[in-house]
């Protein structure tokens, strides 16, 4: 059983600030013979949530670059979705695993910060500071 369309999450509320930790594993495509090809299919990342008090991990497609901030660099996951997948098992009880997708993982933008590491620019309308 699975969600036809996910949970759709605060980010915020859900994970609070999240730490890059590293790349945890890449999924690849099967060959037709059932033996893993070198075409990788997504990439599952670690990264550590203040508000779950533990590593979660994201996993975003192979379309995006590779990830590779630095340790405890804050991030922010794009439009992330929570699925679940069930397990029927003994006597009509089932197991769920959750997992987490999204659409990339990137540096977080905070006051002042563009999200690149870089300092914000100065306006180009910004009028200069008035003497008194």
């Amino acid at each position: 059983m699975r969600l036809a369309n996910g949970i759709t999450i605060e980010k915020e509320e859900t994970f609070g600030t999240l730490l890059f930790s590293a790349l945890r594993r890449e999924v690849r495509e099967q060959n037709g013979d059932g033996t893993p090809s070198d075409v990788i299919r997504e990439r599952t990342y670690d990264l550590k949530s203040r508000t779950q008090g533990r590593m979660i991990q994201v996993s975003i497609p192979a379309s995006v670059p590779l990830r590779d901030y630095a340790y405890n660099a804050e991030v922010d996951m794009v439009n992330p979705v929570v699925n679940t997948i069930a397990h029927v098992t003994f006597g009509n009880h089932a197991d769920v695993d959750w997992y987490i997708k999204a659409d990339d993982i990137v540096l977080a933008k905070r006051d002042g910060a563009q999200g690149s590491g870089q300092p914000a620019q100065p306006r180009r309308d910004a009028q200069p500071d008035k003497k008194a």
